[in-house]
């Protein structure tokens, strides 16, 4: 099948990679002819595990390909999906600018009938948008269908999340669009996991909804290990305890210093203004976002309340800057919090990261020391932060890092260490919902 998918971000570029992987013959389309033309050239604008194998892959053979010309891009397509950014607001309202844009110059250009897909996450009612953008530029006797189809990918695992999904949803009235997405994703289900048709708006809720409630179990696990901490528990056995039972799951049950990235931060509070937009109020949103801010300072107060409040002149060493491991994605990363709370502090910062440097230094510029590995990181530093849980972190050289920092002062926002190993190795420890180790 022909398939044109509109905007290369992670969601557009795991989705045409993917969807070539299993024979389809597909266009990614971007405005940014920069970027294109590096896809042009083989090479990646991001950094997603398994991705470069397919992409280089279905590059060669003839079944991915790009182009900045959107004409050109979706004129044999029988699908065009619509994976553009949808970012919150002032008010927290997801920005529908580019989806709607897109739709419009889409309809300009259609002779027959296709199947335009609402890849991006939008708010309920985007579909109708769509659909009354398109009518507005369509020509007469033109015929289309909109469908909503939700991402449910994870970074640094979304080429699995795409080719083994648990689930495909998609939402149509449109009973051709129905028989052209069950034939698309047919290869992706053939173990038996589901495609779930609905509305249109049932659908479109259905992706905010999943986020939110992922957002909440992890904003309840971090008020648990705040209250571990007053009480004397330890929220690593808390989590064993309740994680155990079938109802409420392992997943997301890990304490630490708040969720970021690009979807979790803006969905939740996307889904919080739509409630509002209805007159509905949504309270366990509101808390989970409220939780969600004051936990992305927890580990900058312990590091205050350390040094007494006071750290002028002192040096940091930062492991970690991606807001979660295996992904370069920095968007609403707590790195960024720590790192502005400790230079507005007077400290300076060494950071270190394997893949997410390059983005931040395009953010933040030489507001911190960059490292070409996790040790260089700790030379002359007063203590080390660590941010996020990549696995060259687990297990590191205790000897080494002694022998680099001023002091034997870990501050753990990912509870990546053995208390005991902490106590055995004579380190001041302090984690997340754990005894602090002195």
């Amino acid at each position: 099948m022909k398939i044109a998918v509109v905007g290369t971000g992670y969601v557009g570029l795991v989705t045409g990679t993917c969807l070539a992987e299993t024979g389809n013959d597909v266009t990614c389309v971007d405005i940014n002819e920069k970027k294109v033309a590096m896809m042009q050239e083989g090479k990646l604008p991001i950094y997603e595990p398994g991705l470069e194998l397919l992409f280089h892959r279905n590059i060669e053979q003839g079944r991915l390909s790009f182009t900045s010309n959107l004409a050109e891009g979706i004129k044999e397509a029988k699908i065009i999906f619509l994976a553009l950014p949808t970012p919150p607001g002032g008010d927290g309202a997801a920005d529908l600018s580019y989806v709607l844009g897109a739709a419009g110059d889409i309809a300009k250009l259609l002779t027959e009938y296709k199947v335009i897909v609402t890849k991006s996450t939008v708010p309920v009612g985007t579909a109708d948008k769509v659909t009354a953008v398109m009518k507005q530029h369509a020509a007469e006797g033109v015929t289309y269908a909109v469908v909503s189809n939700p991402e449910f990918l994870r970074e640094g695992v979304a080429v699995e999340d795409f080719m083994k999904p648990d689930r495909v949803v998609v939402g149509t009235t449109d009973e051709k669009a129905r028989k052209l997405m069950a034939e698309l994703y047919g290869p992706y289900v053939r173990q038996g996991n589901p495609i779930v048709f609905m509305d249109e708006r049932s659908s479109e809720l259905t992706k905010y909804a999943a986020n939110s409630f992922l957002a909440t179990k992890i904003s309840f696990m971090n008020e648990i290990a705040n209250l571990c901490e007053l009480v004397g528990a330890d929220v690593d056995m808390v989590r064993k305890g309740i994680g155990a039972d079938e109802r409420i799951g392992k997943r997301f049950l890990f304490a630490g210093i708040g969720y970021g990235g690009s979807c979790f931060p803006k969905d939740v509070q996307a889904l919080a203004k739509s409630a509002e937009e209805n007159q509905y109020d949504f309270k366990i949103l509101n808390s989970v976002m409220d939780v969600n801010e004051i936990q992305k300072n927890v580990l900058t107060e312990k590091v205050k309340k350390y040094y007494n409040g006071d750290l002028k002149g002192k040096h940091f060493a930062l492991w970690g800057l991606a807001f979660k491991p295996e992904t370069d994605d920095i968007r609403e990363a707590p790195a960024l919090y720590i790192i502005d709370a400790l230079v507005e502090a007077g400290a300076t910062v060494t950071a270190f990261d394997p893949e997410g440097m390059k983005n931040v230094e395009q953010l933040i510029g030489d507001k911190v020391k960059y490292a070409d590995n996790q040790y260089d990181a700790l030379k002359d530093a007063d203590a080390l932060l660590i941010v996020t849980e990549w696995s060259l972190f687990r297990t590191p050289d205790f000897a080494k890092v002694e022998s680099l920092l001023k002091a034997k002062v870990i501050f753990d926002g990912r509870n990546l260490y053995d208390l005991d190993k902490m106590i055995d190795c004579g380190f001041y420890y302090n984690s997340i919902g754990r005894k602090v180790v002195s």
